[in-house]
């Protein structure tokens, strides 16, 4: 079994992949509020929620379970619409070297714009499985949160 591998999920989505872009940009902090598969979010280090330097802590139902994790963002990607997380402590720092969240808003002109989740991994050892509860996790919020978005 390999250590390290991706998992992608493309969903299409009523609200646009530039709201999507924006809101994850510069409203990362209201996402707690469009789903119920994030429970809270804070602060954690930092001024600011999109800086790179910041980290947020978040506690996330994954795997049926209140899930504590980090978030830091490691790159932005305006004319691609596209952010790299990186996803660290709590409850994955003993599962995984490397995990990495990676969203991109696709425009698709036949109507529905995409988005798309990139999970970059390592895990640390073959006991462990893949993150495919942090993908069912990020799938549904991402519907919530479109499901949402559409009202604002």
């Amino acid at each position: 079994m390999s250590l390290a591998g991706k998992l992608s999920i493309e969903i299409r989505v009523h609200a646009t992949a530039t709201k999507w872009f924006n809101l994850l940009t510069t409203q990362l902090h209201h996402v707690q509020n469009l789903t119920d598969a994030v429970h809270e979010t804070n602060l954690h280090h930092g001024e600011d929620w999109h800086h790179n330097e910041s980290i947020k802590q978040w506690t996330s139902s994954i795997d049926g379970n209140a899930t504590k994790y980090h978030e830091s963002i490691e790159s932005t990607d305006e004319a691609n619409k596209t952010i790299t997380y990186k996803i660290f402590g709590e409850d994955f720092e003993h599962k995984f070297k490397v995990l990495k969240l990676i969203f991109q808003g696709i425009h698709n002109d036949e109507g529905g714009d995409i988005i798309k989740w990139i999970i970059e991994y390592e895990i640390k050892s073959e006991e462990f499985d893949p993150p495919f509860g942090f993908l069912q996790f990020v799938y549904k919020a991402s519907k919530d949160v479109d499901a949402n978005l559409l009202k604002a």
